[in-house]
């Protein structure tokens, strides 16, 4: 089927808004400054990739998708082993499960129309994993270093392209083989009606150099310069006019100020592992902790979130409902993570708002790396912002919008442009009316505060809504 508009999503992964300027990023900055700045843009909680990868392609929040973090315990899968998102293992929950998210994706809504979407990425597996579990029916396509879905299409990619470069820091290199895959395959031989491209940088760098320091300049630069192949491609084709464009980050950062060993913590106090009752399960996600217990007994999550907010290192702390509402916490809905495969518990550390060396606001603990060293997955208001653009001929010129804005919205809107909302799944985000050429004026945010206290603990989160979408806006210890 022929598609008149087409849209093409580029990801910078771990990208701070303040990073897009004339002298680091001077395409992207280009591209803002014409287009359409979300300056009010959130990622879902917590901010780590997967579970956003999982809400950019299906609209939805964690809980609804079932992704719930980098490394997770899928309950339907293994009751007792918490797993980290790779491709490896998300094939091994589809093929006990039958699936790896419990909604659908745009890939496979835009398959049920006869359209495509291609994504190809650098990141981890799992990131590219989730972005279209079921090529082999819905069609399109997802391309990684080590996998494709579906599987024949690695060695056709393998004898055509060659082999993908090295990892290295910066990760140019690879960068620059899926961008030519993009280029020379995707767009111009299967013209989907959406393509993605996901560069790892420069989150790879700055887990490693730290939030802005070391060769993270270097590996913006040399991000920014693909996004102006690609830009520039796109005009040479004949394709800048009837393309619209979307730029993300998948979360923010934070500088570590602390390394807390939490399961190790646990097992010192004697709370045994989750097989046995009483048991806990720790699933490390940087900034946070998704906390499961033995069949998710209330009495152990009861002791447990009394133990934890008792910890100096216990920042905002939810129960779900499966498990009561323990004294302190707030519940797991708060932050659209209750679901079937949520957690029990899910504890974000405390964080604060010091500059690092490169001047780069919010240092928090987390669960590994080393301090100095950046990180995410926290509430941290520094990790729920953003990068959000967009451009094209849809949408309005020169134009800042400061209501708020998620990557939950990126799903419903491209569908809306592609005249396929009516006939898309229930989303949790929202169309960005507000950004289109023929949009409706702004609509006012309602702001929401919650609060909870337990014995000298005190948090609170604060949320912004937008009709029935929500953002997480921060939260943390008082």
């Amino acid at each position: 089927m022929a598609v008149q508009r087409r849209v093409l999503i580029v990801v910078f992964d771990g990208l701070q808004p303040a990073q897009i300027t004339p002298e680091l990023m001077p395409n992207l900055a280009s591209f803002a400054k014409s287009g359409v700045t979300f300056s009010n843009h959130h990622p879902v909680f917590p901010t780590v990739t997967r579970v956003n990868a999982s809400s950019l392609v299906t609209g939805c929040l964690p809980g609804k998708h079932g992704l719930a973090g980098n490394t997770f315990l899928c309950r339907d899968f293994d009751p007792h082993r918490v797993i980290p998102a790779l491709e490896h293992t998300l094939q091994e929950v589809v093929d006990s499960t039958g699936r790896a998210l419990l909604v659908p994706t745009l890939a496979d809504v835009l398959g049920k129309h006869g359209m495509e979407y291609f994504a190809v990425g650098t990141g981890t597996s799992g990131n590219a994993y989730v972005h279209n579990p079921n090529a082999e029916t819905s069609g399109g396509a997802t391309i990684h270093p080590d996998f494709t879905l579906p599987r024949s299409l690695y060695a056709e990619l393998g004898e055509r392209f060659g082999e993908w470069p090295a990892q290295d820091l910066p990760n140019t290199a690879r960068l620059v083989h899926a961008r030519r895959i993009l280029t020379e395959f995707i767009l111009p031989e299967r013209d989907p009606a959406v393509a993605l491209l996901w560069s790892s940088e420069p989150d790879k760098t700055q887990h490693e150099d730290g939030v802005g320091l070391g060769r993270t300049p270097q590996a913006l630069a040399e991000a920014d310069a693909e996004f102006g192949e690609l830009l520039a491609w796109l005009e040479a084709n004949g394709r800048a006019d009837t393309t619209d464009v979307f730029i993300a980050s998948d979360h923010g950062y934070s500088t570590i100020s602390e390394v807390v060993r939490v399961e190790q913590l646990l097992r010192e106090v004697e709370f045994p592992t989750i097989d046995l009752p009483g048991g806990v399960a720790v699933a490390a996600n940087g900034g946070s902790a998704l906390l499961y217990v033995n069949g998710s007994d209330p009495q152990t999550a009861g002791t447990l979130s009394e133990w934890l907010v008792a910890q100096s290192w216990c920042g905002a702390l939810f129960a779900s409902e499966r498990v009561g509402q323990p004294a302190g916490t707030l519940p797991l809905a708060l932050l659209g993570c209750e679901g079937p495969r949520s957690p029990d518990l899910l504890m974000s550390f405390p964080w604060q708002s010091l500059d690092n060396p490169a001047g780069y606001a919010g240092h928090a603990p987390a669960t590994g790396g080393a301090v100095g060293q950046g990180q995410h997955g926290s509430l941290s208001r520094h990790e729920l912002r953003n990068t959000g653009l967009a451009g094209g001929p849809s949408f309005k010129r020169e134009t800042i919008i400061e209501t708020p804005t998620g990557n939950i919205d990126f799903a419903p809107t491209i569908l809306h442009l592609l005249g396929l909302d009516a006939d898309g799944p229930a989303m949790d985000g929202r169309v960005l009316h507000e950004a289109l050429e023929d949009g409706l004026p702004h609509p006012v945010p309602d702001r929401q505060t919650h609060g909870a206290e337990r014995s000298g603990y005190c948090q609170e989160l604060q949320v912004s809504a937008m009709g029935t979408t929500r953002y997480v806006d921060w939260g943390n210890r008082l």
